[in-house]
Protein backbone atom coordinates (compact mmCIF):
# COMPACT_ATOMS: atom_id res chain seq x y z
CA UNK A 1 0.00 0.00 0.00
CA UNK A 2 1.64 3.41 -1.19
CA UNK A 3 0.04 6.71 0.39
CA UNK A 4 -1.88 9.60 -1.41
CA UNK A 5 0.33 12.52 -0.12
CA UNK A 6 -0.08 14.91 -3.16
CA UNK A 7 -3.70 16.15 -2.21
CA UNK A 8 -3.46 16.24 1.24
CA UNK A 9 -4.18 19.03 3.38
CA UNK A 10 -1.12 19.77 5.85
CA UNK A 11 -1.96 18.37 9.36
CA UNK A 12 -3.95 15.71 7.79
CA UNK A 13 -3.80 12.17 8.30
CA UNK A 14 -2.73 10.21 5.31
CA UNK A 15 -4.44 7.71 3.17
CA UNK A 16 -3.19 4.35 2.08
CA UNK A 17 -4.49 3.49 -1.58
CA UNK A 18 -5.05 -0.79 -1.80
CA UNK A 19 -2.11 -2.23 -4.17
CA UNK A 20 -3.15 -4.25 -6.87
CA UNK A 21 -3.11 -8.02 -5.59
CA UNK A 22 0.36 -9.75 -7.58
CA UNK A 23 0.97 -13.61 -8.15
CA UNK A 24 3.58 -14.81 -5.39
CA UNK A 25 6.47 -15.85 -7.34
CA UNK A 26 7.50 -19.14 -8.29
CA UNK A 27 9.72 -20.93 -6.74
CA UNK A 28 13.07 -22.46 -9.28
CA UNK A 29 13.56 -25.96 -9.99
CA UNK A 30 12.44 -28.91 -10.85
CA UNK A 31 8.16 -29.48 -10.42
CA UNK A 32 6.65 -31.75 -8.01
CA UNK A 33 3.96 -33.42 -9.58
CA UNK A 34 0.74 -32.72 -7.54
CA UNK A 35 -1.35 -35.01 -5.97
CA UNK A 36 -0.89 -39.27 -6.59
CA UNK A 37 0.86 -39.36 -3.49
CA UNK A 38 4.65 -38.96 -5.10
CA UNK A 39 6.58 -37.75 -2.14
CA UNK A 40 5.28 -40.56 -0.17
CA UNK A 41 6.07 -42.70 -2.75
CA UNK A 42 9.82 -41.87 -2.35
CA UNK A 43 10.00 -41.86 1.48
CA UNK A 44 8.21 -45.64 1.31
CA UNK A 45 10.72 -46.62 -1.46
CA UNK A 46 13.85 -44.35 0.60
CA UNK A 47 12.94 -46.28 3.61
CA UNK A 48 11.90 -49.87 2.22
CA UNK A 49 16.00 -49.74 1.14
CA UNK A 50 17.09 -48.55 4.20
CA UNK A 51 14.99 -51.47 5.62
CA UNK A 52 16.65 -54.20 3.47
CA UNK A 53 20.43 -52.80 4.61
CA UNK A 54 19.41 -53.16 7.76
CA UNK A 55 18.16 -56.96 7.61
CA UNK A 56 21.40 -57.99 6.07
CA UNK A 57 23.74 -56.51 9.29
CA UNK A 58 24.77 -57.65 11.78
CA UNK A 59 26.16 -55.54 14.92
CA UNK A 60 29.42 -56.90 15.87
CA UNK A 61 31.83 -55.56 18.23
CA UNK A 62 35.82 -55.88 17.80
CA UNK A 63 36.92 -55.30 20.96
CA UNK A 64 40.68 -54.59 21.45
CA UNK A 65 43.10 -55.58 24.47
CA UNK A 66 45.79 -53.07 25.14
CA UNK A 67 48.90 -53.49 26.93
CA UNK A 68 51.54 -51.40 28.20
CA UNK A 69 55.51 -52.01 27.30
CA UNK A 70 57.38 -52.29 30.20
CA UNK A 71 61.36 -53.20 29.07
CA UNK A 72 62.92 -54.32 26.44
CA UNK A 73 66.25 -56.47 26.04
CA UNK A 74 68.20 -57.63 23.08
CA UNK A 75 65.44 -59.93 20.70
CA UNK A 76 62.55 -59.66 23.93
CA UNK A 77 59.97 -57.54 25.72
CA UNK A 78 58.19 -57.64 29.20
CA UNK A 79 54.27 -56.42 28.39
CA UNK A 80 51.35 -55.77 31.07
CA UNK A 81 47.89 -55.62 30.80
CA UNK A 82 47.31 -58.23 28.34
CA UNK A 83 45.37 -60.40 30.87
CA UNK A 84 43.72 -62.68 28.10
CA UNK A 85 46.96 -62.99 25.88
CA UNK A 86 47.88 -66.47 24.83
CA UNK A 87 50.84 -68.43 24.39
CA UNK A 88 52.20 -67.96 20.54
CA UNK A 89 49.76 -65.55 20.03
CA UNK A 90 51.23 -62.85 18.10
CA UNK A 91 51.03 -59.06 19.39
CA UNK A 92 51.61 -55.66 17.32
CA UNK A 93 54.02 -52.90 18.72
CA UNK A 94 54.23 -49.33 17.49
CA UNK A 95 55.91 -48.97 13.93
CA UNK A 96 54.43 -52.56 12.83
CA UNK A 97 56.93 -54.42 14.78
CA UNK A 98 55.17 -57.76 16.07
CA UNK A 99 56.30 -60.27 18.76
CA UNK A 100 55.39 -63.87 20.01
CA UNK A 101 54.27 -64.76 23.51
CA UNK A 102 56.54 -66.62 24.68
CA UNK A 103 56.56 -66.52 28.44
CA UNK A 104 52.65 -65.83 30.14
CA UNK A 105 53.04 -65.09 33.79
CA UNK A 106 50.30 -63.66 36.00
CA UNK A 107 51.34 -59.99 35.71
CA UNK A 108 53.18 -59.84 32.73
CA UNK A 109 54.28 -61.26 29.13
CA UNK A 110 57.98 -62.09 27.97
CA UNK A 111 57.63 -61.30 23.66
CA UNK A 112 59.92 -62.60 21.41
CA UNK A 113 60.08 -60.04 19.06
CA UNK A 114 60.78 -60.46 15.24
CA UNK A 115 61.65 -57.03 14.11
CA UNK A 116 63.70 -53.62 14.43
CA UNK A 117 62.98 -53.08 17.93
CA UNK A 118 65.30 -49.77 18.62
CA UNK A 119 63.01 -47.61 18.32
CA UNK A 120 60.55 -49.15 20.96
CA UNK A 121 60.32 -47.39 24.35
CA UNK A 122 59.07 -48.09 27.45
CA UNK A 123 54.87 -46.86 27.81
CA UNK A 124 54.24 -48.12 24.15
CA UNK A 125 51.17 -49.50 23.82
CA UNK A 126 50.52 -53.21 22.98
CA UNK A 127 47.84 -54.87 21.24
CA UNK A 128 46.73 -58.67 21.08
CA UNK A 129 45.92 -59.51 17.25
CA UNK A 130 44.07 -62.85 18.45
CA UNK A 131 46.76 -65.49 15.73
CA UNK A 132 49.20 -66.78 15.84
CA UNK A 133 52.29 -66.49 13.51
CA UNK A 134 51.89 -67.48 10.35
CA UNK A 135 53.52 -68.04 6.78
CA UNK A 136 52.87 -67.40 3.20
CA UNK A 137 52.64 -70.62 1.22
CA UNK A 138 52.16 -71.70 -2.66
CA UNK A 139 53.93 -71.90 -5.68
CA UNK A 140 54.47 -67.91 -5.92
CA UNK A 141 57.39 -68.47 -3.37
CA UNK A 142 59.35 -70.95 -6.01
CA UNK A 143 62.80 -69.40 -6.94
CA UNK A 144 62.56 -66.63 -4.35
CA UNK A 145 64.60 -66.12 -1.23
CA UNK A 146 62.25 -64.84 1.65
CA UNK A 147 63.17 -63.99 5.58
CA UNK A 148 61.03 -66.43 8.05
CA UNK A 149 58.04 -63.35 7.77
CA UNK A 150 57.59 -64.02 4.13
CA UNK A 151 59.21 -60.58 3.08
CA UNK A 152 61.00 -60.74 0.04
CA UNK A 153 65.41 -60.69 0.23
CA UNK A 154 65.93 -60.69 -3.88
CA UNK A 155 64.52 -57.55 -4.60
CA UNK A 156 60.94 -59.26 -5.76
CA UNK A 157 57.69 -58.27 -5.59
CA UNK A 158 56.18 -58.69 -2.23
CA UNK A 159 54.10 -61.51 -1.94
CA UNK A 160 50.26 -60.77 -1.23
CA UNK A 161 46.86 -62.73 -1.80
CA UNK A 162 48.75 -65.81 -1.19
CA UNK A 163 47.22 -68.84 1.18
CA UNK A 164 49.03 -68.71 4.84
CA UNK A 165 49.53 -71.09 7.09
CA UNK A 166 50.79 -70.91 10.74
CA UNK A 167 54.27 -72.08 11.29
CA UNK A 168 53.69 -74.81 14.26
CA UNK A 169 51.57 -76.98 12.96
CA UNK A 170 51.00 -80.84 14.27
CA UNK A 171 53.25 -83.38 12.68
CA UNK A 172 51.23 -86.16 10.76
CA UNK A 173 49.52 -88.74 13.22
CA UNK A 174 51.00 -92.44 12.68
CA UNK A 175 47.50 -93.63 10.82
CA UNK A 176 47.95 -90.40 8.28
CA UNK A 177 51.92 -92.07 7.20
CA UNK A 178 53.09 -94.42 4.57
CA UNK A 179 56.11 -96.72 4.48
CA UNK A 180 59.39 -95.06 3.18
CA UNK A 181 60.22 -97.12 0.28
CA UNK A 182 61.40 -94.61 -2.76
CA UNK A 183 64.94 -93.67 -2.55
CA UNK A 184 65.64 -89.77 -3.11
CA UNK A 185 68.74 -89.77 -5.41
CA UNK A 186 71.21 -87.35 -3.49
CA UNK A 187 73.84 -87.15 -6.57
CA UNK A 188 76.43 -88.82 -4.30
CA UNK A 189 77.05 -92.01 -5.41
CA UNK A 190 78.75 -93.19 -2.16
CA UNK A 191 75.53 -92.29 -0.28
CA UNK A 192 72.97 -93.76 -3.42
CA UNK A 193 74.86 -97.14 -3.40
CA UNK A 194 75.46 -98.02 0.54
CA UNK A 195 73.20 -96.10 2.51
CA UNK A 196 70.26 -94.37 0.36
CA UNK A 197 67.90 -91.85 2.01
CA UNK A 198 64.16 -92.86 1.64
CA UNK A 199 61.29 -89.95 0.44
CA UNK A 200 59.92 -88.70 3.66
CA UNK A 201 63.31 -89.82 6.07
CA UNK A 202 65.23 -87.79 8.16
CA UNK A 203 69.24 -88.14 7.45
CA UNK A 204 71.64 -85.96 9.77
CA UNK A 205 74.74 -84.22 8.45
CA UNK A 206 77.11 -83.45 10.98
CA UNK A 207 80.70 -82.71 11.36
CA UNK A 208 82.93 -79.36 12.68
CA UNK A 209 83.28 -76.06 10.87
CA UNK A 210 84.30 -75.99 6.85
CA UNK A 211 83.89 -80.46 6.15
CA UNK A 212 81.63 -80.00 3.52
CA UNK A 213 78.36 -80.09 5.45
CA UNK A 214 76.64 -77.10 3.21
CA UNK A 215 78.22 -78.75 -0.10
CA UNK A 216 76.45 -82.43 0.90
CA UNK A 217 73.18 -80.76 0.85
CA UNK A 218 73.33 -78.29 -1.93
CA UNK A 219 74.60 -81.20 -3.95
CA UNK A 220 71.41 -83.00 -2.76
CA UNK A 221 69.83 -79.56 -4.31
CA UNK A 222 71.14 -79.66 -7.61
CA UNK A 223 70.99 -83.38 -8.34
CA UNK A 224 66.78 -82.67 -8.05
CA UNK A 225 66.67 -80.98 -11.02
CA UNK A 226 64.45 -82.42 -13.43
CA UNK A 227 63.13 -85.05 -10.78
CA UNK A 228 60.11 -83.52 -9.79
CA UNK A 229 61.14 -82.72 -6.55
CA UNK A 230 60.64 -79.61 -4.94
CA UNK A 231 63.78 -78.09 -2.19
CA UNK A 232 63.50 -76.17 0.82
CA UNK A 233 66.94 -74.38 1.60
CA UNK A 234 66.79 -72.79 5.13
CA UNK A 235 69.71 -70.72 6.44
CA UNK A 236 69.77 -70.30 10.48
CA UNK A 237 71.79 -67.37 11.64
CA UNK A 238 74.46 -68.01 8.79
CA UNK A 239 76.90 -64.69 7.35
CA UNK A 240 75.28 -62.82 4.51
CA UNK A 241 78.27 -63.60 2.50
CA UNK A 242 77.84 -66.98 2.36
CA UNK A 243 73.87 -67.16 2.17
CA UNK A 244 74.76 -65.05 -1.12
CA UNK A 245 77.64 -67.76 -2.21
CA UNK A 246 75.24 -70.48 -1.89
CA UNK A 247 71.80 -68.50 -3.46
CA UNK A 248 74.38 -67.71 -6.40
CA UNK A 249 75.31 -71.46 -6.77
CA UNK A 250 71.75 -72.46 -6.81
CA UNK A 251 70.89 -70.03 -9.78
CA UNK A 252 74.27 -70.61 -11.44
CA UNK A 253 73.24 -73.85 -11.84
CA UNK A 254 69.64 -73.68 -12.43
CA UNK A 255 68.19 -75.28 -9.31
CA UNK A 256 66.50 -72.01 -8.04
CA UNK A 257 63.65 -73.27 -10.68
CA UNK A 258 62.74 -75.60 -7.72
CA UNK A 259 63.91 -74.52 -4.81
CA UNK A 260 62.81 -71.80 -1.89
CA UNK A 261 64.97 -70.24 0.13
CA UNK A 262 64.62 -69.30 3.46
CA UNK A 263 66.81 -66.87 5.54
CA UNK A 264 68.02 -65.76 9.15
CA UNK A 265 71.04 -64.13 8.64
CA UNK A 266 73.53 -63.66 11.40
CA UNK A 267 73.02 -60.24 12.99
CA UNK A 268 68.51 -60.90 12.57
CA UNK A 269 67.11 -60.62 16.18
CA UNK A 270 66.99 -64.46 17.66
CA UNK A 271 63.03 -64.53 17.47
CA UNK A 272 63.74 -64.23 13.70
CA UNK A 273 66.63 -67.14 13.71
CA UNK A 274 64.25 -69.47 16.28
CA UNK A 275 61.00 -69.25 13.80
CA UNK A 276 63.20 -69.75 10.70
CA UNK A 277 63.19 -73.65 10.26
CA UNK A 278 59.16 -73.33 11.64
CA UNK A 279 58.34 -71.43 8.72
CA UNK A 280 60.49 -73.11 6.24
CA UNK A 281 58.65 -76.52 7.12
CA UNK A 282 55.28 -75.20 6.93
CA UNK A 283 56.06 -73.90 3.50
CA UNK A 284 57.41 -77.47 2.44
CA UNK A 285 54.74 -79.47 4.10
CA UNK A 286 52.28 -77.21 1.97
CA UNK A 287 53.71 -78.86 -1.00
CA UNK A 288 53.64 -81.89 0.32
CA UNK A 289 50.20 -82.00 1.46
CA UNK A 290 49.67 -80.79 -2.08
CA UNK A 291 50.73 -84.18 -3.35
CA UNK A 292 54.23 -83.17 -4.26
CA UNK A 293 58.06 -84.64 -3.30
CA UNK A 294 59.91 -82.43 -0.88
CA UNK A 295 63.21 -81.83 0.18
CA UNK A 296 63.97 -79.01 2.98
CA UNK A 297 67.72 -78.66 4.60
CA UNK A 298 67.50 -76.88 7.82
CA UNK A 299 71.68 -75.41 7.80
CA UNK A 300 72.41 -75.27 10.34
CA UNK A 301 70.03 -76.89 13.72
CA UNK A 302 73.44 -75.88 15.85
CA UNK A 303 72.66 -72.25 15.26
CA UNK A 304 69.00 -72.59 15.92
CA UNK A 305 69.20 -74.17 19.32
CA UNK A 306 71.90 -71.02 20.15
CA UNK A 307 69.08 -68.33 19.66
CA UNK A 308 66.74 -70.35 21.60
CA UNK A 309 68.78 -70.53 24.66
CA UNK A 310 69.86 -66.69 24.39
CA UNK A 311 65.77 -66.74 24.18
CA UNK A 312 65.12 -68.66 26.75
CA UNK A 313 68.25 -67.07 29.66
CA UNK A 314 66.95 -63.43 28.61
CA UNK A 315 63.30 -64.34 29.81
CA UNK A 316 64.65 -65.76 32.89
CA UNK A 317 64.01 -69.64 32.18
CA UNK A 318 65.69 -71.90 34.36
CA UNK A 319 69.05 -73.00 32.05
CA UNK A 320 70.49 -77.05 32.41
CA UNK A 321 73.01 -78.58 30.39
CA UNK A 322 75.51 -76.60 28.81
CA UNK A 323 73.26 -73.28 29.59
CA UNK A 324 70.24 -74.79 27.45
CA UNK A 325 66.60 -74.71 28.54
CA UNK A 326 64.80 -78.22 29.20
CA UNK A 327 62.94 -78.46 26.10
CA UNK A 328 65.44 -77.73 23.53
CA UNK A 329 65.10 -81.36 22.75
CA UNK A 330 61.66 -80.71 22.29
CA UNK A 331 61.87 -77.66 20.01
CA UNK A 332 63.87 -79.93 17.37
CA UNK A 333 61.57 -83.48 17.62
CA UNK A 334 58.57 -81.66 16.90
CA UNK A 335 60.03 -79.95 13.96
CA UNK A 336 62.03 -83.09 12.50
CA UNK A 337 58.31 -85.62 13.16
CA UNK A 338 57.00 -83.13 10.46
CA UNK A 339 59.06 -84.77 7.73
CA UNK A 340 57.08 -88.15 6.39
CA UNK A 341 55.88 -89.80 3.44
CA UNK A 342 51.67 -89.46 3.60
CA UNK A 343 49.75 -92.39 2.50
CA UNK A 344 48.29 -92.54 -1.49
CA UNK A 345 45.30 -91.60 0.08
CA UNK A 346 46.12 -88.03 1.37
CA UNK A 347 47.97 -87.10 -1.78
CA UNK A 348 51.17 -89.54 -1.54
CA UNK A 349 53.05 -86.37 -0.73
CA UNK A 350 56.61 -86.67 1.07
CA UNK A 351 58.78 -84.47 3.13
CA UNK A 352 62.42 -85.49 3.43
CA UNK A 353 64.40 -83.98 6.06
CA UNK A 354 68.22 -82.92 5.91
CA UNK A 355 69.32 -81.46 8.77
CA UNK A 356 72.81 -80.06 9.81
CA UNK A 357 74.59 -79.76 13.27
CA UNK A 358 77.75 -78.49 13.59
CA UNK A 359 80.27 -80.13 16.21
CA UNK A 360 83.19 -78.99 17.95
CA UNK A 361 86.66 -80.92 17.72
CA UNK A 362 84.50 -84.15 16.38
CA UNK A 363 82.62 -84.24 19.98
CA UNK A 364 80.03 -86.44 19.07
CA UNK A 365 78.81 -86.65 22.56
CA UNK A 366 77.84 -82.97 23.14
CA UNK A 367 74.31 -82.21 23.80
CA UNK A 368 72.71 -80.66 20.91
CA UNK A 369 74.30 -83.39 18.73
CA UNK A 370 73.48 -86.15 20.85
CA UNK A 371 69.57 -84.82 20.75
CA UNK A 372 69.71 -84.43 16.76
CA UNK A 373 71.34 -88.35 16.48
CA UNK A 374 68.09 -90.07 18.89
CA UNK A 375 66.12 -87.78 16.76
CA UNK A 376 66.77 -89.00 12.92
Amino acid sequence: MSPRADDASPGAPLEFAPRSPESPAKPEGPEVPQGSGSLEEVFDRTFSGIGQVLEGFTPRLEPREIGTLKTTYTGIAKVSGLANVGFDELVRFPGDVYGIAFNVDEDEVGVVLLGDYWDLHAGDEVERTGRVMDVVVGDALIGRVLDPLGRPLDGGETLVGCERLPIERPAPPIMDRAPVTVPLQTGLKVVDALIPIGRGQRELILGDRQTGKTAIAIDTILNQRGRDVLCVYCAIGQRASAVAKTVATLRDKGAMDHTVVIVSEGDDPPGLTYIAPYAATSIAEHFMEAGRQVLIVYDDLTQHARAYRELSLLLRRPPGREAFPGDVFYIHSRLLERATHLRPELGGGSLTALPIIETEAENLSAYVPTNLISIT
